[in-house]
């Protein structure tokens, strides 16, 4: 794990702020660089699936020219959801590495793991990474939006 990483992520999670979209950043790392990189764009795009993670995996595939993003990690700022931690298990991806729990919709560990189930592909869970930082990021979004 290289805290430079989720740095990056917390980074997008601010553009998405800034851009009136929920505060989650993404980036995928493979041999020590970034492959990839998105933030949560759902608003923008009008669309269910433009999750950080998704965008993120979406730019690693079309670095690698491949669907199969096997030894990378994935930093995020918030816990993956269902269809999103479905997604990276799917990609192959070898490490998770989180920030803040959801324990609404988290889908690696909190509400339940689905990295635990016995899928051909292992994925390793990290969470709690810059927690409090994450955390942060969300919390003042949305007393922003309650105003």
């Amino acid at each position: 794990m290289n805290s430079r990483f989720m740095t990056r992520a917390i980074e997008l999670a601010k553009k998405a702020s800034a851009e009136g979209e929920v505060p989650v950043g993404a980036v995928v790392v493979k041999d020590g660089k970034i492959i990839g990189e998105g933030y949560n764009m759902r608003e923008q795009k009008k669309n269910a699936l433009s999750h950080a993670e998704i965008e993120a995996i979406n730019a690693a595939c079309k670095t690698l020219g491949d669907w199969r993003l096997d030894n990378c990690t994935i930093y995020v700022t918030l816990e993956p959801c269902p269809m999103c931690a479905g997604a990276i298990i799917n990609a192959r991806i070898s490490e998770v590495v989180f920030g803040a729990y959801d324990l609404n919709m988290g889908c690696m560990d909190s509400v339940s793991n689905i990295a635990a189930l016995p899928f051909a592909a292992e994925t390793t869970v990290y969470g709690g990474i810059k927690e409090d930082e994450c955390k942060k990021i969300l919390t003042d979004f949305f007393e922003g939006v309650r105003k």
